[in-house]
């Protein structure tokens, strides 16, 4: 016996026990109502497409009969009072982890019966997170005959998955890889022999899923192998993150098996080959699938062996029936989701193939299709080089007003996105745009309102007579392709910022009031349009910066405001500020605006507050004309650019930016609270200090030393309210009362000889 507190635990299981557990029995765990799993931001993840492959899959997959044994009431018993213990007490990790390795001793030959069981599984759950590897490798091995069984069943699938955790855990912890290695082993050789019903099982699909991860070295629970917010695949796609494919190493917990999951993933193809037709409409196998693709991204040789597999290929011919098959199987959910994974994590040889051979000709009938749309968007997203667009853009190009008139502007938006990440045909595909929304003859005014509410504009009957639907919820879509629109150069845009500043004063406020309203308007005051132009914008806001500051989105775009301003603009927003003070400084972003706007300072002292502003342009500019602007092109012509500026453009760009942007311009600002709902896209405090963390292993570049320099002279300025520039030495001596700058320094450095004397004679004399 083993004495807690009051309590006595038995080591090993007592005979002769009454059940204590039956009132319990008929507890169910909750029902999973949704997957984890939606892959990509397409068609949301349904079963009705399932039900048309019922027939065929109960034909064709062999399902392994199980059946749940009752547990005896004398285990029961035992696994309820170690419950108790366990949980209901405070114990040392010693003796914790002894009390969970003779109860899993307990276990042996009924691990089956045990993890299946509701509530002796959640009793196990908590025993393999507080044993030892040693207990926990031996517990999967015992049970690893009958790994496929527990993770199909709905209580023994989340036993499998807390093993898989703590395996992680112990991986992490650097603990006996060789042994864990050989636990893995043994699970991966008996799902291997018949993956098909973990995979299409809703509950096995979990489990075989967190297995990959834990072979890849991946975290069991990320995000990026189990779900995907829509919203975070449109940012990918609109060039406003990174794609996974490029980021894949970026979450490695430990080093992971390698070989291991090659070998799992080519016997699960192998197995599942003639199944693999269920595969690819089940919504279970697929996302299977999906995990598998994503960690097989470094592996070009694995992917070329496994994408034609699982698109059904026979041999490296792709005919026109499969070709037809494809394009079919496109317009089912689980499939199109597969799809879009394939076109990511493709290497460039194949995936110029499923391009000239599979979407050719087809391109625009897919785009018009509820889930073969989000295929395009993958297609166009993840479009390798500028051959590619031009394939895309000779079917799509001139379709623009069709596409938004069928509601699927996402196709535009990644079709205007791959061309700027691709420097080509950029200038086309604002011409286009614009062709699509107004008509020649009409002035460019109605440019942006028209995108701004995208379907409002195009659902509408009359479109000469479309006016602005004040208080409407914007376009999502339409804003995110204003935003990548403004981040074009100028010459291909001037419609845009002209149609951006003819804004009338409540159109303005309503934009600014919207989410996504607010991001298009600090995109174009971050665009290389001129500073009279941005201020001809920003004029229009008098006497609502106060309202707009208050409000979580309009409080970003009034720094925005602030950062492009000059010196008179800049006391205009914080003289109205100061009415609203109180209010302001309760709200999240407010505290952070007031102390970079010095609002304070301002309220005191006017002439002063002013003084520094002037000085902190002054002294940037100053800053320009020796380092030039962090933000200036350079003159050269990029690869493979089509729009290589004129150098006297280039030189009127920079004369402006030096002569407009104020010295906090291009200042990343910190904030330990400022968060804002995105649609893919916060460029915003946290994301700085994560990539400034990352990048301290590297050397600075120039425009890194260009921004340290920036800070520090910032620094400078708001810690004295002295002007910068009188900080400076004339040139001449200055005299003093015996106590010049000199002479403090030798005195210090005396001092400090003096005790670094003192230090070594103590040390000796000890």
């Amino acid at each position: 016996m083993v004495a807690i507190g009051s309590k006595a635990l038995p080591l090993r299981r007592p005979r002769n026990c009454d059940s204590v557990t039956d009132r319990r029995r008929n507890m169910g765990r909750k029902s999973m109502k949704k997957s984890k799993g939606g892959e990509s931001g397409g068609a949301s993840s349904d079963t009705h497409n399932n039900k048309q492959y019922s027939d065929n899959q109960e034909s064709s997959v062999p399902h392994t009969s199980f059946l749940r044994q009752q547990v005896d009431p004398e285990t029961a018993k035992y696994f309820a009072e170690i419950s108790n213990v366990i949980e209901g007490t405070e114990i040392d990790m010693e003796e914790r982890s002894s009390i969970c390795g003779n109860a899993l001793e307990e276990t042996r030959g009924k691990e089956v019966e045990l993890a299946t069981d509701y509530i002796i599984s959640h009793t196990l759950q908590t025993l393999l997170q507080g044993c030892d590897l040693d207990q926990l490798c031996t517990f999967l091995q015992n049970c690893s005959k009958y790994f496929p069984q527990i993770a199909m069943d709905r209580s023994g699938s989340h036993v499998a998955e807390t093993a898989l955790k703590s395996l992680a855990a112990h991986l992490q912890e650097n603990g006996n890889q060789s042994l864990i290695e050989v636990t893995l082993n043994d699970i991966c050789r008996v799902i291997v022999a018949n993956p098909v019903d973990v995979m299409v099982n809703c509950h096995g699909s979990h489990v075989i899923r967190s297995l990959l991860c834990l072979c890849k070295g991946m975290p069991l629970d990320s995000s990026d192998f189990h779900s995907k917010k829509s919203s975070a695949a449109l940012a990918q796609r609109l060039n406003f993150k990174s794609s996974r494919s490029d980021r894949s190493g970026s979450h490695v917990l430990h080093q992971g098996f390698p070989d291991m999951l090659k070998f799992l993933v080519s016997e699960i193809l192998k197995a599942a080959k003639k199944d693999i037709e269920i595969l690819q409409v089940d919504q279970y196998g697929s996302l299977v699938l999906q995990t598998a693709l994503k960690l097989l991204v470094e592996y070009d040789e694995e992917l070329m062996h496994a994408i034609p597999v699982i698109l059904g290929f026979k041999g490296n011919n792709i005919d026109n029936n499969i070709v037809k098959r494809l394009l079919s199987l496109m317009k089912e959910t689980a499939f199109s989701h597969l799809m879009e994974v394939i076109l990511e994590v493709a290497p460039e040889t194949l995936y110029t193939e499923l391009l000239t051979k599979v979407f050719k000709n087809s391109l625009f009938e897919m785009s018009s299709h509820h889930c073969g749309n989000f295929v395009i968007q993958a297609l166009i997203s993840h479009a390798r080089s500028q051959d590619h667009v031009e394939l895309i853009w000779k079917e799509l190009g001139t379709k623009f007003k069709d596409v938004f008139g069928m509601g699927k502007s996402g196709v535009v938006a990644s079709l205007l996105a791959a061309c700027h990440r691709l420097n080509t045909h950029e200038q086309k595909c604002c011409q286009t745009l614009t062709g699509a929304v107004y008509m020649e003859n009409e002035p460019p005014r109605g440019i942006v309102p028209r995108i701004l509410f995208l379907d409002n504009y195009f659902y509408c009957k009359d479109k000469s007579n479309w006016e602005w639907p004040s208080g409407a919820r914007m376009h999502t879509i339409g804003t995110l392709i204003l935003q990548t629109v403004f981040r074009l150069p100028t010459d291909f845009i001037h419609a845009f910022i002209s149609s951006m500043t003819s804004l009338e004063e409540n159109q303005l406020l309503d934009t600014t009031k919207d989410s996504g309203g607010a991001r298009v308007i600090e995109a174009f005051l971050n665009s290389e349009a001129s500073g009279k132009q941005k201020r001809k914008l920003i004029i229009k806001y008098k006497g609502h910066f106060g309202e707009l500051s208050v409000l979580q989105s309009g409080s970003f775009t009034v720094e925005k405001c602030f950062d492009v301003s000059s010196v008179a603009l800049r006391e205009t927003i914080v003289s109205e500020m100061l009415d609203v003070q109180a209010e302001l400084s309760k709200t999240r972003q407010g505290p952070h605006l007031l102390r970079k706007f010095d609002v304070d300072g301002y309220a005191k002292r006017p002439d002063q507050w002013k003084s520094r502003q002037t000085s902190s342009e002054s002294a940037y500019n100053d800053f320009i004309s020796t380092f030039g602007s962090n933000t200036t092109k350079s003159s050269y012509k990029e690869p493979n650019s089509t729009h290589p500026k004129s150098q006297q453009q280039k030189l009127k760009d920079t004369q402006s930016k030096s002569s407009h942007t104020p010295f906090l311009a291009n200042k990343p600002f910190k904030s330990s609270g400022q968060k804002r709902h995105s649609d893919g896209n916060d460029n915003r405090p946290g994301k700085f200090s994560k990539h400034k963390e990352s990048d301290s292993a590297h050397p600075k570049s120039q425009q890194e030393k260009i921004k340290d320099m920036r800070k520090e002279i910032d620094t400078q300025l708001t810690s004295s309210h002295t002007p910068f520039l009188a900080n400076k030495s004339s040139g001449k001596k200055r005299h003093s009362d015996g106590n010049d700058g000199k002479f403090t320094k030798h005195t210090t450095e005396d001092v400090a000889k003096s005790k670094q004397k003192s230090h070594k004679k103590r040390k000796h004399d000890g």
